[in-house]
């Protein structure tokens, strides 16, 4: 039965290793905005805790199922009996759910790095995400290896365990994410564009699935079915919510045009020269009025003049009038 199956890897089906090859690819390169924007931002504010601690707990779940799957193992003994693009072939689908695991857990890492602490309620939450993490990699990596070591043909019920609970967490990860992002209104720090890679990502997961275990092995891949629609329901409100947020954008930038700033011809010249009549929030003159020395500035200078001018007049009617008063 071995020398079998390491038979059947030695002749790959090229359909179901491109789509494999395409996935493995497609997740490595979607993770990447999204660790981009946590870094970029300084926060992680904008992701649901309970999102993160169900997409780490279904990630680590469903790397003890491939690793201890007595398929798994096979493959990986019968690299010694076939050739390297027939072993890599053959081991793509555990480096799709180790390179997915490895990619989630430098975002819970970062979530923790620049997790916003502005209340006790948000660091209890980051603290529950951080230790329940730890504790579920410590026992799921404990028990497999321990099983593994001990018990190699016994694996396979600990493995079914795994894969069903990284199944159902993995369904139900993104409700928390967009409860949230609704609540919050904004989309802050989570990136539309690595959701825009994933949501038909998770479609050609589920095929290139599909392709291995047909219509019998549902179970697979209807998860990334669901979860390729409930991203989907989170990029279309995170989408609108981005949309929204450029339009208030623009339209606060409409109110600074060139006759709001520097007047037209019929705006009295004083008023158009004076640097207090420009509105500070525009960069532009903060970096004209800036930039320029008092002594070289036309229009400070000469306000400048005309307030020393008034305050002599008023000083010499003062003397004026201290002179001619009798003592």
């Amino acid at each position: 039965m071995h020398l079998d199956r390491c038979e059947l890897l030695a002749h790959p089906d090229p359909l179901p290793i491109c789509l494999a090859a395409l996935v493995t690819t497609g997740i490595l390169v979607s993770y990447v905005p999204q660790h981009k924007k946590l870094i970029s931002n300084g926060t992680s504010e904008g992701l649901s805790p309970w999102w993160v601690l169900l997409g780490a707990l279904s990630s680590i779940a469903a790397v003890g199922n491939i690793l201890t799957l007595p398929a798994s193992r096979q493959d990986a003994a019968c690299c010694t009996r076939i050739s390297g693009g027939a072993c890599a072939a053959a081991l793509l689908g555990i480096a799709q759910i180790g390179l997915q695991w490895t990619c989630f857990m430098f975002i819970v890492m970062l979530f923790l790095i620049y997790f916003p602490r502005d209340s006790g309620a948000k660091r209890r939450d980051g603290l529950v995400v951080g230790c329940v993490t730890l504790l579920a990699l410590l026992f799921v990596g404990i028990i497999s290896v321990a099983l593994v070591a001990a018990w190699p043909n016994q694996t396979l019920t600990w493995a079914n365990f795994l894969g069903s609970v990284a199944g159902v967490l993995a369904a139900v990860q993104y409700v928390p994410q967009i409860w949230y992002t609704y609540r919050l209104g904004a989309v802050k720090s989570l990136s539309l564009l690595t959701m825009l890679i994933q949501v038909p990502g998770s479609f050609v997961f589920a095929f290139s699935l599909w392709l291995r275990v047909g219509w019998d092995g549902w179970s697979a891949w209807l998860v990334y079915i669901i979860t390729g629609l409930l991203q989907g329901v989170l990029l279309s409100m995170a989408g609108r919510y981005y949309m929204r947020k450029e339009h208030n954008t623009d339209a606060s930038d409409a109110d600074y045009t060139p006759d709001t700033l520097f007047g037209h011809e019929r705006t009295p010249l004083l008023r158009r020269l004076q640097p207090q009549a420009i509105d500070p929030r525009n960069w532009i003159m903060r970096m004209i009025y800036g930039s320029t020395p008092p002594e070289l500035d036309s229009d400070a200078s000469s306000i400048a003049r005309g307030n020393n001018r008034i305050t002599r007049n008023n000083n010499n009617s003062d003397s004026s009038s201290n002179n001619g008063r009798p003592a």
